[in-house]
């Protein structure tokens, strides 16, 4: 069905086998010929990518370990089948977990049973936000618009991207996908996490507070053509979805992020139909000065329904709900209403944002 089928160039999906240069030969291939598909068959291992990051392509900064290359092809990668979502995460107590008669989360038992794209690279700190992230995919540094695109289209779908969590720092040191240099954006079925869970209760471990600029997806910079992402999910990053203007966007979920929609400039307006947002200590936030290379600007949006469980009282603590909205700058402007199931009595946080912004509860 597939022409390009990454299994062709020697990739093993094994879990074991560096795959990083046959994922890589797949990709060059369809941007070769004008364009493509690249198929990721279903493995129960899934594909690991264990090469150093690179730093520059052909002169310009990209700081990835999977490069999309500059040009005007219509790039897809497809894996078998949709991924099945994550749920969030407490790392409950033990004698809340014997009281209960409830099985301790541990390391190492989340679901196999998507098509996994796993680094297992530890990717440098980056701490200055000003800084583009390390990445496991993305494209270079371009010359077109403001958003310094370089490639024109890139597609995605049915894909799970693992980051390493450092089980002795507790968080990841890089971001999943940086697509903040491409055009034009459609991901669909796609899940953005850890490669292990983000606690433990016997090691006692969880999930800390990351000083690093790491995310689950950016999408594209400002002046791009179109985003639209539809059915995604985000889990155990300092922040969720890193998001521009012209984005359309429904049923996107968010778990133990300390940020989880993070917006830097939507000069056109940007539409957020349903966001599912469990554990995260900022629910909408606006960038404070230049992010990735993206520069501050006003953010139009509008919001229709985020379902907001606060995880008060449940570690890990970097991901309790505090703000709802935290835009310092007053840069927000349109609206958006929120919801809390009914066991939630008192719901509580600050929303801190001018009055250019509407927030209401459903």
């Amino acid at each position: 069905m597939y022409e390009i089928n990454v299994m062709d160039f020697g990739a093993k999906g094994d879990g074991v086998t560096d795959d990083t240069a046959a994922i890589q030969s797949a990709i060059n291939y369809a941007t070769e010929r004008g364009g493509g598909t690249i198929f990721f068959p279903y493995t129960s291992g899934g594909y690991i990518v264990a090469s150093p990051g690179i730093e520059e392509y052909e002169g310009r900064q990209v700081r990835a370990q999977l490069i999309i290359p500059p040009g005007s092809a219509n790039i897809q990668l497809m894996g078998e089948m949709p991924c099945r979502m994550l749920t969030t995460y407490a790392v409950l107590p033990l004698d809340f977990c014997e009281k209960k008669g409830r099985e301790p989360l541990r390391f190492g038992t989340q679901q196999k049973n998507n098509t996994r794209i796993i680094s297992t690279w530890d990717a440098p700190e980056i701490h200055n936000p000003e800084e583009r992230p390390w990445s496991i995919l993305s494209a270079p540094i371009g010359d077109e618009h403001i958003g310094k695109f370089s490639h024109t289209q890139f597609s995605m779908a049915n894909l799970e991207f693992q980051v390493k969590l450092d089980k002795e720092k507790m968080y990841p040191t890089q971001t999943a996908v940086n697509l903040q240099n491409i055009n034009r954006i459609n991901i669909r079925d796609c899940q953005f996490c850890l490669d292990d869970q983000i606690g433990d209760t016997i090691l006692d471990k969880k999930l800390m507070p990351n000083p690093c600029i790491a995310a689950g997806l950016i999408a594209s910079a400002d002046q791009n053509d179109n985003n639209v992402l539809s059915n995604l999910s985000v889990q155990g990053f300092r922040y969720g979805f890193v998001l521009g203007e012209h984005v359309v966007a429904d049923y996107l979920y968010v778990h133990n992020c300390e940020e989880a929609l993070l917006f830097h400039d939507v000069s056109h307006i940007s539409m957020i139909y349903h966001v599912v947002a469990q554990h995260n200590r900022v629910v909408v936030a606006t960038t404070r000065g230049v992010f990735s290379g993206m520069a501050p600007g006003p953010c139009c949006l509008e919001i229709g329904i985020i379902d907001i469980e606060p995880g008060t009282g449940l570690p890990p603590e970097s991901s309790i709900l505090t703000y709802g909205v935290y835009d310092p700058d007053h840069r927000l402007h349109g609206n958006m209403r929120w919801f809390m199931p009914h066991w939630v009595r008192e719901p509580k946080f600050d929303c801190i944002c001018g009055e250019d912004f509407k927030v209401s509860r459903f």
